[in-house]
């Protein structure tokens, strides 16, 4: 239990130097734990208390870490097995070229929406989108958009690390999270079909020589040792299905529903085991759920050291300083969530890390105002994949590398990208923020 109160300007100190040394490419975690020792000692902490403060801020963050790591199932399923693929190909195949761009931006938003990180949704639905292109006459820069743009449209309503971080960071079910975005989402693969629509005669076209570099990365698995699509989608549909129990039981008001409280710890690695015996993988368990925790490993001691330098922000005045300075400025406390998701997410150039830190140094300023749970939620989330896609970030490089662009070209899809989460933004924070 931390018994100390650290000054704000040390708080402020402290969340500078982790993301400035995070911009220095010094490892995330380090950066945030610097931050946290150097903040509590400017704001007045001993050594003693310091440590208080950054074992609390840790311990904090632990129940987000369980649920991370159980997502590691589901994802390493879905990745390893070629399930992914799998529905991609099928969505593509069954729309059709004439829907080409929306084909390619519901393949990523789904692919990322079952549990799949978005730069490998993206790596996953490249080479179908290189290949579509090539024959259509698509630019690079479009299909980028559309993929990039899906992928961000359904990391807002899946079992992601961001998401889970975004429930548990003001104590919601996983659930509840993922049914409230899923409208802005809607609007954010709106905006990313339009965008795309709109740009795919502008910059370089996609060519075979782009397919043929995309497959010497290694990027395409095998095609003939793909899943069929029946046993592909039973692990998502297994996720889906359990997951949004309780929220039609509570919105259909159903009591028997309203009972089925299994948290996403149990039902995420579950959902995984299941789909992997109906493509009679069980054999590769072992495998399977051993590269889900290795994909697992960074977000977990990301979310450490977000844990502590929420820690140091939760014991310094900072939260309260907030609160009085926008009280008195006049504007509406409600945009300080939105706000928050973004400026943290455009920092560390990554929705999960923005998001933890959102959620953590700024949650108890956000829901001082009045504002809701769920709302604050849903406005911190969406805000984050504002500017989540920066240079100092490893999305904007291997989104370069899959749809094989240089630092120029992959630029240009900054601004669409960019626009896509402003959308998701608005929309979330009208809906939750002043209509409901």
């Amino acid at each position: 239990m931390v018994n100390v109160t650290v000054s704000w300007i040390g708080a402020l100190v402290g969340l500078a130097l982790a993301i400035i040394l995070i911009l220095r490419k010094l490892n995330p975690v380090y950066s945030l734990l610097l931050g946290t020792i150097v903040g509590a000692i400017i704001g007045g902490a001993n050594l003693v208390q310091t440590v208080n403060i950054v074992v609390a801020g840790t311990q904090s963050v632990m129940g987000t870490v369980v649920r991370v790591l159980a997502a590691g199932v589901l994802a390493g399923v879905m990745m390893e097995s070629g399930a992914a693929n799998t529905i991609a190909k099928t969505i593509v195949n069954k729309l059709g070229e004439g829907l080409a761009i929306f084909s390619l931006a519901l393949s990523t938003m789904i692919i990322t929406a079952v549990g799949v990180f978005i730069p490998v949704a993206v790596l996953i639905v490249a080479p179908i989108a290189l290949e579509v292109g090539s024959r259509m006459k698509i630019s690079k820069l479009a299909l980028l958009v559309a993929l990039s743009g899906g992928g961000k449209a359904g990391n807002i309503i899946s079992p992601n690390p961001n998401t889970i971080a975004a429930a548990r960071g003001f104590h919601l079910q996983l659930s509840s999270v993922m049914v409230a975005d899923f409208v802005p989402a809607l609007f954010g693969l709106a905006m990313a079909v339009l965008l795309a629509t709109v740009l795919k005669n502008h910059g370089d076209i996609a060519s075979m020589a782009d397919v043929e570099a995309n497959q010497d990365t290694g990027a395409t698995p095998d095609p003939d040792n793909l899943p069929s699509f029946r046993s592909a989608i039973v692990a998502p549909l297994v996720a889906v299905i359990l997951l949004l129990i309780n929220p039609i039981g509570s919105i259909l008001h159903i009591a028997v529903l309203q009972k089925f409280q299994v948290d996403a710890m149990y039902i995420l690695p579950l959902a995984g085991v299941l789909g992997m015996f109906a493509m009679h993988q069980g054999r590769q368990i072992l495998a399977y759920t051993k590269s889900g925790m290795d994909r697992m490993t960074d977000v977990v001691l990301i979310l450490i050291g977000a844990g502590a330098i929420g820690g140091l922000i939760t014991a310094s005045t900072l939260p309260a300083m907030i609160v009085h300075l926008i009280k008195i400025s006049g504007i509406s406390g409600t945009f300080l969530a939105p706000i928050a998701g973004i400026l943290m997410a455009a920092a560390t150039a990554s929705t999960s890390t923005g998001v933890i830190l959102a959620t953590g140094s700024f949650g108890k300023a956000i829901l001082a105002f009045g504002t809701a749970p769920l709302a604050a939620a849903v406005m911190v989330h969406t805000g984050a994949t504002v500017i989540d896609h920066l240079p100092q970030g490893n999305y904007f490089h291997v989104t370069a590398n899959a749809m094989n662009m240089d630092l120029k070209a992959r630029m240009k899809s900054v601004p669409y990208e960019t626009a896509v989460g402003l959308t998701m933004t608005i929309v979330g924070t009208l809906m939750y923020g002043f209509l409901l």
